[in-house]
């Protein structure tokens, strides 16, 4: 004790000196026995407001300890006098911050008697052993005595012990047993603190001669002392992330260790270190926080650093217990490198008139991490591009940029094209002094044959409506780009919707075809848009828009779209009714519009508030009984441009407002009467147009040839040997041969011969009509001097040169009159020279058949003007007979 004197006295002034808040009461008081065995709980220093770190306990008494929880206890047998016992405890942390805590120990009795004016009487004490203490891992020799046990009731009785419970009979069985004579402790083997830190059993105290219980039964509790022999062991992984290039002391991670031993006991108090890597990287030895302490770290230069890491117990002490890992840590990339072209000037060609071409392919390099924002190249073309020709794009698997053409170059125009192409990064620049990069790109425009190109792509014309066909109304011609010639193109039309313009071929003038209306449906807004092409010699073309901007004639007088008006009579009220009138003509030619009763008007209505406008209202000048009245109005445009049109006013006793009763009753048929009604009328209509198709042919002006001087006719086809129904049915007429047609459905009046000179003169013929057919009978005639047909006109049915007479419902005529039409006409087309036309399919003669043949030449287009009459017949043999027989009149074949 006297050892200790000179520390304890530095100890206790140096706390003194050391004036901070302290985490702990000041003062511990406490009533204790007299006689303490060693092991007591005497007190304990309430820790809580000191935090969970480490802290390092002593007692200024070395009759006492005290437990890292607060907990003092008495090492020794220790005897506390009548006046008492003081001590005091130091509590220190981590950081050297010391506080001094007064004990202050006296007796129960003394205590009692100071207290109390009453009289004190010693109390019996009931057995209560303290806790006992074995260490860990104790090596023995076992048994190994722990502790007496002994009861208050031994005094009077004679006593042996027995224990039960954990250790004893349960759990660890075995480990602890008690002498009964003298009640001595003992254990039996060593013990893991970490896995059995307490043992809590029961004592029993009997009589020897009773074997009865002669106090309560006791827990009796047994501490494990703690060995340091667990080393701290890694409880988290060893990988950390940190920036690239950051400042010193960013955080990088906190390595996180764990002990097995007791608790806050310098077993696992645990230092932490760095064993390289210390020139980066620096560690907190009481916390393991990892920091950084150099901005040097390049992750293009090394991206992951290995750092071994050193965890030892007893607060760093050399024979503390300690264990090594191996820390990965990674740098993150951060955008501190710009993409840098590989080349300082870019140069290539492209062809003149190409769009939406690749024409160059620029690659860059980045050192950032590869498919981060930090490595994604943008471009962008910063000179050069004011027209909008060109276009760039990233491609996202080379990080090249793409450049493209998007609008065609003209060499004529521009032979070099200088361009100016920037780099940058999706993300912007971090910690770096370097700036976005910049490369010139230059184009060579290369010489391509281009089509004409017309003076304008658009030109803009002003016509009036309603001009003479054949107007000039403009030129618009295209010259070869190279040459600037117009020579050797031509013109042509591509669209013209309503065929109103002619496109001189070799001019390009411009001249009207059809009437330009401007109320056509191919008008839009006063505009008519054609397209003309370009061809040059080599078939080069290109294209150009005429846009004509119409103006406007006064060629629409103002109409009534409606002139069918409905006046509901009433009871002593006269109607009126509100007619309205449009103009398809714009202003000044349109409305406001004039109305006046015209002069064929009765008197019966008037018109009502008569001033300018777009309708008028008519009203009764008197009261009319119902039926249909037709009111004459004039109606003219602002330039006094009109006519007289009626107006048909139905006066009626109405349903309703505008609808006569008999409309309504009608209405009521229903709508399978309607139906009906518009059957009938779909099938009438068919009928009328089968007529058409069978009894009438298009009227067609022709040209007939003025050489024309054979004979004509036709032959039906009959399967009899004598004339047949086809025949007799049909109507037989021989063109030139002067006669008259004649209706033979008229009756039997018209059933006569009949002999007529034409008057055209140099024909001549007779007509038998029999039973509503007609032959001719005589001698077939011709003309001479003058065109079979002498009006020209198929068509209107004029046939011959001195009479007419209507024959409709001949459809034999008609079938005559068509094919006559086609073959005039493609002998006609077939005898001009174009094109050689006329040595191809003419008439031409052709060579004798031979001596004897009595047909002469048969060629299919044998020249037959020779021929008068049809005597060649005969020799044909009899198949050939019938034909004869039709084409003889009765007298011939000998029937009277």
């Amino acid at each position: 004790m006297s050892r200790l004197g000179p520390f304890y006295v530095c100890l206790l002034f140096s706390v003194l000196c050391y004036s901070v808040e302290s985490c702990v009461q000041r003062h511990v008081r406490a009533q204790v026995p007299e006689t303490l065995q060693a092991g007591y709980a005497v007190s304990k220093v309430n820790l809580r407001g000191c935090g969970t770190r480490p802290l390092h306990l002593a007692s200024s008494d070395p009759d006492f300890t005290i437990q890292t929880d607060g907990t003092i206890l008495t090492v020794s047998i220790t005897t506390v006098p009548d006046s008492g016992k003081s001590f005091w405890v130091l509590v220190q942390d981590q950081r050297g911050q010391k506080w001094k805590v007064d004990v202050n120990l006296a007796p129960i009795e003394q205590v009692s008697q100071k207290s109390s004016m009453t009289v004190l009487r010693r109390a019996k004490r009931r057995w209560s052993p303290l806790p006992f203490n074995i260490k860990e891992n104790d090596k023995g020799p076992f048994p190994k005595d722990v502790e007496l046990i002994a009861s208050d009731s031994s005094a009077n009785y004679s006593v042996y012990y027995t224990i039960d419970g954990p250790g004893v009979t349960t759990g660890l069985v075995g480990l602890f047993s008690v002498i009964q004579n003298t009640g001595l402790l003992r254990v039996h083997q060593p013990v893991d603190r970490e896995q059995y830190p307490q043992f809590i059993f029961t004592a029993h105290a009997f009589d020897r001669y009773t074997n009865k219980e002669t106090d309560l039964p006791l827990p009796i509790t047994v501490n494990v002392v703690d060995e340091n022999d667990n080393a701290p062991q890694f409880s988290s992984p060893l990988i950390f992330k940190v920036e690239e290039q950051s400042n010193p002391g960013t955080f990088v991670g906190q390595v996180n260790a764990t002990d097995r031993d007791e608790p806050n006991t310098p077993h696992t108090t645990i230092r932490y270190s760095l064993l390289n890597g210390t020139d980066l990287f620096a560690i907190n030895t009481l916390s393991g926080v990892i920091t950084t302490i150099t901005n040097t770290l390049d992750r293009e230069t090394q991206d992951r650093y290995f750092v071994r890491v050193e965890i030892r117990d007893m607060n760093g002490a050399p024979d503390g217990l300690s264990n090594q890992g191996l820390a990965s840590i990674f740098l993150t990339d951060i955008n501190d490198n710009p993409p840098a072209f590989k080349e300082k000037v870019y140069k290539t060609q492209v062809q003149e008139n190409q769009a939406n071409v690749l024409v160059l392919r620029i690659p860059v390099d980045d050192k950032d991490l590869k498919g981060t924002q930090n490595w994604q190249a943008v471009y962008e073309i910063t000179k050069g591009n004011e027209t909008g020709n060109f276009w760039i794009k990233t491609d996202p698997a080379t990080n090249d940029g793409l450049l493209y053409v998007t609008k065609p170059l003209d060499r004529e125009k521009q032979e070099l094209v200088m361009l100016e192409v920037m780099a940058r990064n999706e993300a912007p620049l971090v910690r770096s002094s370097s700036s976005w990069k910049k490369v010139p790109v230059e184009l060579t425009v290369t010489d391509m044959d281009e089509g004409p190109e017309f003076s304008v792509p658009i030109l803009r014309l002003k016509v009036k409506e309603n001009i003479a066909n054949g107007t000039l109304i403009g030129t618009y011609t295209a010259a070869d780009p190279e040459t600037k010639s117009s020579n050797g193109i031509k013109y042509y039309k591509l669209t013209d919707p309503g065929s109103w313009i002619n496109v001189m071929e070799s001019t390009g003038e411009l001249r009207t075809a059809n009437i330009i209306d401007r109320e056509s449906r191919f008008v839009s807004n006063d505009t008519y848009n054609i397209t003309v092409k370009a061809v040059d010699a080599s078939q080069k073309t290109g294209t150009g828009t005429v846009v004509i901007l119409i103006e406007d004639v006064n060629d629409n007088i103002p109409l009534i779209p409606a002139p069918d008006r409905v006046v509901c009579s009433k009871d002593n009220q006269r109607g009126s009714t509100m007619v309205e009138a449009v103009d398809y003509d714009k202003s000044p030619y349109a409305g406001p519009f004039t109305f006046e009763l015209g002069p064929g008007n009765d008197g019966k209505w008037k018109i009502k508030n008569p001033k300018p406008g777009t309708s008028v209202v008519l009203e009764q000048a008197e009261d009319l009984p119902n039926g249909l009245y037709k009111v004459p109005l004039i109606v003219k445009d602002l330039q006094g441009v009109g006519e007289e049109q009626i107006v048909n006013i139905q006066v009626c006793a109405c349903v309703r407002e505008g609808e006569c009763a008999a409309q309504k009753i009608s209405a009521k048929l229903g709508m399978w009467a309607v139906l009906i009604m518009l059957l009938a009328l779909l099938l009438l209509l068919l009928l009328c147009l089968l007529f058409v198709l069978v009894c009438t042919t298009k009227g067609e002006k022709l040209r007939m040839t003025d050489d024309y001087d054979g004979t004509g006719g036709m032959l039906l086809k009959s399967n009899t040997e004598a004339p047949g129904e086809e025949v007799k049915d049909a109507l037989l007429v021989m063109p030139g041969s002067g006669v008259d047609i004649v209706d033979g459905s008229k009756g039997a009046a018209a059933l006569e011969q009949q002999t007529m000179l034409s008057a055209g003169g140099g024909a001549y013929g007779q007509q038998a009509i029999h039973g509503g057919s007609m032959y001719q009978t005589g001698t077939q005639g011709y003309m001479t001097n003058q065109s079979m047909f002498s009006s020209g006109q198929y068509g209107a049915g004029f046939y011959g040169t001195s009479s007419y007479n209507k024959f409709s419902d001949m459809s034999a005529m008609d079938t005559w009159r068509t094919n006559e039409l086609y073959l005039d006409n493609k002998l006609a087309f077939f005898g001009e020279e174009e094109d050689g036309r006329y040595a191809a399919d003419v008439l031409k003669p052709y060579g004798y058949e031979g001596v004897g043949s009595p047909a002469g030449s048969v060629g299919c287009c044998s020249v037959v003007s020779d021929q008068d009459t049809l005597d060649f017949l005969d020799s044909l043999g009899p198949k050939f007979r019938t034909l004869a027989d039709v084409c003889m009149n009765k007298a011939e074949r000998g029937q009277h």
